[in-house]
């Protein structure tokens, strides 16, 4: 008997195998006698099906496990819009590098089976929040299971911003922005500018410089529980921005104050049995993949 009844399925439909996956995702379910349930936009792709449907961020509600057929950009969305229900998620790889996306569109029987009969690796993945401060007054607000990223914008100027850990000051830094990523994103946006590889079980948090007007700053790891906060110098020009895993974006003004904490709760990800981390990086990244025993 399978741990879930009720499936949630995810996707952005961008590419025309993504329909196709959807679909055998459904039968596949149906003949286990499971109950798919459609984000609200993917069913209105698929007129005179009929089958259970919710918006995405009620999905939660509706089903025990969630489903994302896609690539890593529709896996961070669906992330943040179900993280604050305590339900598990998949990941079906339709896109490139598909870091969170384990399961293969070829294999999908071989590799559903044993999952539907309990046979998988679940991991806790924790997110961070950003809240803009001005004035002491709520701006804006975003949570990022990657990274939150402060950026020039549409300038092309550099910024100045000073930069607090647990209330003490850290530096003063004029750079293109600054990357706070969470394990999950050190392979991400913060690996192409130069940060390191966090294994994902780390409870730690990297920031990451771009490219900076002193060639002397560089990554700082820090606990994941470590409460960061960012100051816009009122000497900038610009409006900078912070985005949200590249999704989504909060305009700050000089002056303003960046908080960032880790959030409360996290992500269920689940796996397939033999999924191995170090085989991850030597697939994605071209890692030497044979040794000498």
């Amino acid at each position: 008997m399978s741990l879930f009844t009720r499936v949630g399925i995810i996707a952005r439909l961008d590419k025309p195998q993504v329909l196709e996956t959807v679909k055998k995702l459904m039968e596949y379910l149906q003949d286990k006698n499971l109950v798919p349930v459609l984000e609200t936009e993917l069913a209105t792709m698929m007129p005179g099906v009929k089958i259970d449907s919710s918006p995405l961020k009620e999905l939660g509600d509706h089903c025990d496990l969630a489903i994302v057929v896609g690539g890593d950009g529709s896996f961070l969305g669906a992330a943040r819009a179900i993280c604050s229900y305590d339900i598990p998620v998949l990941g079906i790889n339709r896109g490139t590098l598909g870091f969170l996306t384990d399961i293969s569109p070829h294999q999908l029987k071989e590799e559903l089976d044993p999952i539907f009969r309990g046979e998988f690796h679940e991991e806790k993945r924790f997110m961070i929040q950003a809240k803009v401060k001005r004035q002491n007054q709520a701006r804006g607000e975003g949570i990022a299971l990657n990274d939150l990223v402060l950026h020039p914008g549409k300038s092309a100027r550099m910024i100045q911003f000073d930069l607090f850990i647990n209330d003490q000051f850290v530096m003063n830094q004029k750079s293109d922005g600054l990357i706070v990523a969470t394990p999950t994103g050190s392979t991400a946006y913060a690996l192409s500018a130069g940060g390191p590889i966090m294994l994902p079980t780390l409870d730690a948090i990297v920031l990451v410089p771009m490219h900076p007007h002193t060639l002397s700053n560089r990554p700082i790891v820090i606990n994941g529980s470590a409460k960061i906060r960012i100051v816009v110098c009122e000497s900038n020009l610009t409006y900078p921005s912070v985005s949200c895993d590249g999704q989504l974006n909060i305009t700050a003004a000089p002056g303003d104050e960046i908080h960032i904490t880790k959030k409360e709760g996290g992500i269920r990800l689940i796996h397939p049995m033999n999924h191995d981390f170090y085989d991850v990086c030597r697939d994605k990244l071209g890692w030497q993949s044979s040794y000498k025993s």
